[in-house]
């Protein structure tokens, strides 16, 4: 046999650096935006819309206060006659012949968020393991039509339903309500864990069930003691894939809220400044929403890269 031969798994050495110039060039690609987003945050807001755009700048924290805090323009009598500004905010909100009015809705939006997300997240994998495991360990007459049924809930664009639900949920009070919402996400959602979640169940064993059964567990507690454990890496792949479409679902919260239950992206799209939009404090706003998620996905990734791979390698 020549040495000179290749192995059919290890990949050659041109084969790696294509592959790692396609994934630096890819990563590249996906973080520009978001740090121009990041840094768009401490511009000025004639420096967010100067042309050409600013690489360079003088840091500002205008856009964060304008996020919080809402304000009224003044004439310049009635700001000689102020006292003099306790706190950094009021002396940067001041320097625009303003003065704040009060905080804006933002937290409000940001809770919703997290409300309805991580509520909606909870009931879809909760309802999705359930669902899975039936399907995956019973006799359910008609077991590939209802997953087909299932799955076809998630073909279906949200504008095609958006107004039979706004009707229905006029009808029956759930319009503008935290509940409503995370009862639609997690209706959406559970298609989504449903299938996700029983690939993952059918690669769990029968074996380590049925010996629990033999030792006297209960088909629950064989499900919670034994099942639950080894399915871990799916329910948290799951997880962050559930909550990745409550956190930026847009159709349905710009159609179904308006104040009480309203989240933050129909919201942050309205923050409006002098002429037009506060591009700084919509940036800040669209900085701030994205931690949430990107902490809950850093937390979780190992459970998704093993979520992912699961079953790929084979005994």
């Amino acid at each position: 046999m020549s040495s000179a031969a290749h192995s059919v798994v290890e990949p050659s050495r041109w084969v790696r650096i294509l592959a790692g110039t396609v994934v630096v060039i890819y990563a590249i690609i996906t973080i520009v935006p978001m740090l121009w987003i990041f840094m768009t945050g401490f511009k000025t807001p004639p420096d967010s819309i100067s042309y050409p755009p600013k690489l360079l700048f003088e840091p500002s924290l205008e856009g964060y206060v304008n996020l919080f805090t809402t304000r009224t323009r003044q004439t310049p009598e009635y700001m000689q006659q102020l006292p003099p500004p306790q706190t950094w905010w009021d002396e940067l909100v001041r320097s625009r012949q303003m003065v704040i009015a009060g905080p804006s809705k933002f937290g409000e939006r940001f809770m919703n968020s997290v409300i309805i997300g991580f509520g909606s997240t909870f009931l879809s994998v909760f309802l999705g393991t359930l669902a899975a495991y039936a399907f995956s360990r019973f006799r359910v007459p008609l077991k590939d039509d209802l997953m087909f049924f299932i799955l076809s809930t998630r073909m279906m664009p949200p504008i095609a339903v958006a107004i039979p639900i706004f009707l229905m949920y006029r009808a029956v009070g759930l319009s503008d309500t935290h509940l409503g919402m995370i009862l639609l996400y997690t209706a959406v959602n559970v298609s989504l864990a449903v299938w996700l979640l029983k690939g993952f169940i059918d690669e769990i064993p029968r074996e380590y069930e049925e010996a629990a059964l033999i030792d006297g567990y209960t088909r629950l507690q064989a499900f919670v003691k034994v099942v639950l454990p080894q399915a871990a890496t799916g329910i948290a792949a799951t997880a962050i894939f559930c909550l990745i479409f409550a956190w930026n679902e847009y159709a349905f919260a710009l159609l179904l809220t308006s104040g009480t239950a309203q989240t933050a992206p129909p919201f942050i799209p309205t923050i409006i400044g002098e002429g037009g939009l506060d591009w700084p404090a919509v940036a800040a706003g669209a900085t701030l929403f994205l931690i949430p998620i990107v902490v809950f996905t850093i937390l979780l990734r190992k459970h998704l890269l093993r979520g992912i791979t699961f079953g790929a390698v084979r005994k």
